[in-house]
């Protein structure tokens, strides 16, 4: 299927200058255009900016993205580049999501910080608990 560059950017978010920017940068190297000039995007480029979108989020740069692009071109040839790449970001993606479960259940423990304060009416009391008279499902939490 075909698509303008309006159609992708609804379905994908990615804004219409993002999308002008990665074409610029050649991680569409088979993309065609019309008669006029203008890109045609089919879900070859759909399929692309998953990967690219999902490499983003995962914190590598565009840099290293194009990289792997062209990496892609090559084929079979760089099979083993492309396996280390993704157990590489797997791996990173594991550690940041140990540190945003950290954050997360720290979070936890100031929510049920603040609700105690809240429903007290002073902070006096839950800042001076123990932290065994901390309930068992939030002691964990406290930093």
């Amino acid at each position: 299927m075909n698509y303008s560059i309006g159609e992708i950017s609804n379905l994908t978010g990615i804004t219409i200058s993002t999308l002008r920017y990665y074409d610029r940068e050649g991680m569409f190297p088979d993309m065609e255009r019309s008669n006029g000039g203008i890109r045609v995007f089919s879900d070859t480029e759909l399929n692309t900016l998953q990967v690219i979108e999902c490499l983003k989020v995962s914190g590598m740069s565009i840099k290293d993205i194009k990289e792997f692009l062209i990496w892609c071109q090559e084929g079979d040839a760089s099979l083993d580049k492309r396996q280390k790449m993704f157990h590489d970001r797997y791996k990173e993606v594991e550690k940041q999501l140990e540190e945003m479960k950290k954050n997360l259940n720290f979070l936890k423990f100031k929510c049920w910080y603040y609700d105690k304060a809240v429903a007290d009416g002073t902070e006096d009391i839950v800042k001076n608990m123990s932290d065994d008279e901390l309930p068992a499902d939030i002691r964990d939490y406290k930093i």
